[in-house]
């Protein structure tokens, strides 16, 4: 089993910064995927940004020039430097992870609200 524990959550005002971390811990394979998710209130679950364990990323087009992914292999970690941040990035963020055989963990999710 892999778990994943997010931090990093909390208000901000419009056009601040937050930074997310991922500690993922167990049994981890090295060729993964880590992303961030979210999720609004009425929304369904969207995707955020992800990263390959090679380092390709992608993000969705919301959030491109604002949001950047990194991940430190050693460590087990991802993270997610959000940068100009809207009212519509409020919502609940979910760390997730995908091995190469296809098995998705999640984390606990921490909440990021922006508002002034």
């Amino acid at each position: 089993q892999v778990q994943l524990v997010e931090s990093g959550g909390g208000l901000v005002q419009p056009g601040g910064s937050l930074r997310l971390s991922c500690a993922a811990s167990g049994s981890i394979f090295s060729i993964n995927v880590m992303g961030w998710y979210r999720q609004a209130p009425g929304k369904e679950r969207e995707l955020v940004a992800d990263s390959t364990w090679g380092g390709s990323t992608n993000y969705a087009d919301s959030v491109k020039g604002r949001f950047t992914i990194s991940r430190d292999n050693a460590k087990n970690t991802a993270y997610l430097q959000m940068n100009s941040l809207k009212p519509e990035d409020t919502a609940v963020y979910y760390c997730n992870l995908r091995d190469f055989l296809k098995k998705a963990y999640w984390g606990q999710g921490t909440q990021v609200t922006v508002s002034s």
